[in-house]
């Protein structure tokens, strides 16, 4: 509770800069889905400001490290501290855009390359890269937090700063202790590790992107590293990479690598833009991978014929907090009815991932509520649906923003269901009348605090059976199809 504290007041800062943003998402939300691809870009930062907190926590992970971030710190000095990390970060982004050795273009990540002679020292938070004279002038020193969220200072709290340095001399530089042949990668397990949709969103996607040229043949490097979270997803990790992990952060030896990668390409929230560098990536493709990392047995659903012997097989993802489906046994009887083999499981921080990975590729139709671990839509087979279900509140716009793109780019039917007043515990809290429930824009234009509190920690759902009907029926046309 105390770190949740911690991190709204961290984003409360950020609502000044949000208000205008935030004054028109009611028109993202009615636009068409053209009109809102021509608008993803502008998308971005909110989504981003958005999601840090929509989806489960690891509690444990965050209270330890976010509360000693923020220890002795009243609001006006994190304020402070807010705006000069901003003007330094515009400094250091100004600085590194005039060198070709980092990329800072990306709107999520700053990713520095170095060929070469390059030294990696643990303990000092050092990496030395020794280069000609013809080709560096002068010496010149970087200071990279390399994980995927650029800009987002909560996050970036918990992760270690990186210094990364190039000099035209050996003189300097320690010996190596270890010599690779192999390139390295150096990235964080910081930041929101823990939280399923950050785990994908913020590491496991951009290091897919960064890495999967190497076919293996390349060796991770990780601060801030968790043996809980490597374990959570070794199969995944132990096929990008064929080698032992090494922690960044202990030992005093030197590694010595031909070539090194700092930091993880990202393109955007849980998706991948298949135009922008790595070219040739896509949704498709990591999707086929994590089937491939995980053994799973249906690349792709089969069709499933009328009065077939063999039931589609509908997931619904449910939980008992927040954001609850209230009348689970009425949705599975009404989907039983339609013809529909229905399993209901809840994801847990501890589930063993190999087996609820089974689970999902078995299913043609996954079912959730946003925010309730439809992450896990990265095991389905290609052509199989998602049913994302929307919370009251015009949410609609950040709900495809944050998984139906990513849907549709892996292949998957998208749908999206919007549920009406009626169908939300809100009316249970508040009269008609109130601005809650008759103006929701009203509470999108107090921030992010106002929006999390009310729309997504305070409701929980109860479908109506009637006019959800519909969407399941579409679901089992399209796998008839």
């Amino acid at each position: 509770m105390e770190c949740k504290m911690r991190l709204a007041t961290n984003l409360a800062r950020f609502e000044l800069q949000k208000l205008g943003l935030m004054a028109i998402v009611g028109c993202f939300l009615l636009l068409s889905p053209t009109i809102l691809a021509m608008t993803k870009p502008c998308m971005d930062s909110f989504s981003n400001w958005i999601k840090n907190m929509t989806l489960e926590e690891d509690p444990a992970c965050h209270e330890q490290e976010m509360s000693s971030c923020r220890r002795g710190m009243n609001a006006s000095q994190e304020e402070d501290l807010a705006g000069d990390k901003q003007r330094d970060a515009r400094r250091n982004d100004s600085k590194l855009q005039s060198r070709s050795i980092c990329d800072v273009s990306g709107p999520r990540s700053i990713v520095c390359e170095m060929d070469g002679d390059v030294r990696i020292h643990g303990n000092s938070s050092s990496v030395m890269w020794i280069t000609s004279s013809s080709t560096n002038q002068r010496n010149e020193t970087w200071q990279i937090k390399p994980y995927a969220r650029k800009g987002d200072s909560t996050a970036l709290c918990s992760v270690r700063e990186l210094s990364l340095r190039s000099m035209s001399t050996r003189d300097e530089a320690p010996h190596c202790t270890f010599n690779h042949s192999i390139p390295a990668i150096i990235f964080s397990t910081g930041g929101y590790a823990g939280n399923m949709f950050h785990d994908f969103s913020d590491m496991l996607i951009p290091l897919f992107l960064t890495s999967h040229q190497y076919h293996g043949e390349v060796r991770f490097l990780i601060t801030n590293m968790k043996p809980w979270w490597i374990k959570k997803y070794q199969q995944m990790l132990s096929h990008l990479s064929h080698y032992e992990i090494i922690d960044f952060d202990n030992g005093g030896e030197v590694h010595c690598f031909p070539h090194v990668i700092v930091g993880l390409r990202c393109h955007m929230e849980f998706n991948i833009d298949h135009s922008r560098p790595p070219t040739g990536y896509s949704m498709a493709n990591l999707t086929q991978f994590m089937r491939s990392s995980y053994s799973l047995e249906r690349e792709m659903m089969s069709k499933v014929r009328e009065h077939s012997e063999r039931k589609p097989k509908l997931l619904i993802i449910s939980r008992k907090w927040t954001r609850s489906l209230t009348n689970t046994n009425q949705i599975v009887g009404m989907a039983k009815e339609l013809g529909y083999e229905v399993v209901v499981m809840e994801p847990s921080l501890g589930m063993d991932m190999a087996q609820f990975a089974r689970i999902v590729n078995s299913c043609d139709v996954m079912m959730g509520v946003h925010g309730a671990g439809l992450a896990n839509m990265v095991f389905l087979p290609s052509n199989a649906v998602l049913i994302q279900i929307v919370p009251w509140g015009q949410l609609g716009g950040i709900a495809r923003y944050d998984f139906g793109w990513a849907a549709s780019n892996a292949g998957l039917k998208y749908l999206q269901y919007e549920i009406s007043l009626e169908e939300s515990s809100l009316l249970e809290q508040y009269p008609r009348d109130h601005p809650i429930i008759k103006d929701p824009l009203s509470v999108h234009k107090r921030g992010w605090v106002a929006v999390r509190d009310t729309f997504l920690y305070r409701q929980n759902i109860r479908l109506d059976v009637r006019r959800f009907r519909d969407v399941l029926l579409e679901a089992l046309s399209h796998i008839h199809q």
